[in-house]
């Protein structure tokens, strides 16, 4: 049997479905608020960085790392094995040419030194006595010459007055045979005399030329080694900054081990690789831009090491500027190695989020809000990308990172 429901119930249930129309109709209202503010995101205007497209010159180029180095460098090294015995410099100063750096232990080889100093004055000894006693000796050939020569005469003579008798009748043949034998024979014995003088000349021409051509080789390895005793006190080669010196007193050093290097800091040149795909982008004259703390120097490739060096090519920058303040050995820079330029390109700004040529979603101001757009980017340069599709001039694009809204469509700019 049906039970009649009090007042109290009555109002309990109405109360309860109020209560569920209401909090139906707050989850309704906030999932809307929640879509609405999902698709409209607010973002403060003071956080962003805008560029206006514009349109001009992009040098394209590849990228690459470098490091600034000294123009000029030079590496001293030891030319005998020794030990230091005295540092007279320290890193850090600056030596005139000539300034010695510190000293070897050279006894052995000033010793060495002076025995060929003594060797070679006896090869000139004995040079000048050889030229002296071939002189005499030829001398004594042409006086025996001039004696044949005079004997000769007086056979001629008497062989002539032998036929005048003959042919008076007061000699005989037999004597004219004689005395024409004889003759001849110390015509031919002054002729074996003089050829004898001409083949003692020539030998002893020849002994000679061969004695001067070994006192001539072994001059100049006199001179070789005064050179390496002279190169072993060592000494700055020029005006510079030393930048590295061996200060072990004591320490073995052997032959051509680096004991110093001095170092022009008042110009400088840039050390640069890059990988070998862009190799035959890399040239001698193609102009580079260079990135140092913020700082761009123009310059230009100055050489290129034709060998790949575990996947990477280096080549070298002389620079427009080469005594910049800002400059400092072993600096790390930034190139941009220039291969073509292009003019009346559209551009936008080069920022942190372009990773190359392609596809970007990028956040373009429309009124009070940013609206996001694909946008295809071209090459770039330091300043600028270019902007091959999604962009037109007088457009402002943001540019900062706005990483964090990449899911959301529309941003509201407060």
């Amino acid at each position: 049997m049906d039970r009649p429901i009090s007042p109290v119930e009555i109002r309990k249930r109405r109360i309860k479905i109020a209560l569920s129309v209401v909090l139906g109709v707050a989850v309704l209202a906030g999932a809307v608020l929640w879509i609405s503010g999902q698709l409209q995101t607010g973002v403060k205007q003071t956080s962003l960085v805008f560029y206006t497209v514009d349109s001009g010159t992009i040098e394209t180029g590849v990228s690459a790392y470098g490091k600034v180095v000294p123009a000029f460098e030079e590496r001293i090294t030891s030319p005998v094995g020794s030990r230091i015995m005295e540092v007279y410099a320290r890193v850090g100063d600056t030596v005139e040419v000539g300034t010695p750096l510190l000293r070897l232990d050279l006894q052995s080889i000033e010793n060495d030194y002076k025995k060929l100093l003594d060797e070679e004055k006896m090869k000139c000894y004995q040079l000048e006595q050889q030229l002296g006693n071939d002189k005499i000796y030829l001398n004594d050939l042409n006086m025996q010459i001039r004696i044949a020569e005079m004997k000769l005469d007086r056979m001629k003579v008497d062989w002539n007055n032998e036929r005048y008798l003959d042919s008076l009748g007061s000699g005989t043949a037999d004597q004219v045979r004689q005395a024409e034998l004889s003759y001849t024979t110390s015509r031919m014995e002054l002729e074996q005399l003089r050829q004898k003088v001409e083949n003692e000349r020539q030998a002893r021409r020849t002994e000679l030329k061969i004695k001067q051509l070994d006192l001539e080789i072994f001059r100049r390895s006199m001179e070789e080694k005064r050179r390496t005793l002279e190169d072993a006190r060592i000494r700055s080669p020029r005006q510079a900054v030393l930048t590295f010196i061996n200060t072990q007193i004591g320490a073995q050093v052997s032959q051509g081990e680096e004991v110093a290097v001095v170092s022009d800091l008042s110009h400088f040149r840039i050390e640069g690789s890059l990988s070998d795909t862009y190799a035959d982008l890399i040239r001698v004259g193609a102009k580079v831009l260079v990135k140092v703390n913020d700082q761009v120097f123009p310059g230009m490739v100055s050489g290129v090491t034709p060998l790949s060096d575990n996947g990477m090519i280096s080549f070298s920058v002389q620079l427009d500027d080469k005594v910049s303040s800002r400059l400092r050995p072993g600096v790390k820079a930034d190139l941009y190695v220039v291969h073509a330029v292009r003019e009346n390109a559209v551009r936008m700004a080069n920022a942190s989020f372009y990773t190359g040529p392609g596809e970007y979603q990028l956040f373009v101001q429309d009124g009070d809000e940013l609206v996001r757009r694909r946008v295809r980017l071209g090459e770039c340069d330091f300043d600028h990308v270019e902007v091959l599709d999604g962009l037109k001039e007088g457009e402002r694009v943001v540019v900062s990172d706005l990483s964090s809204y990449k899911d959301k469509m529309v941003l509201k700019i407060r």
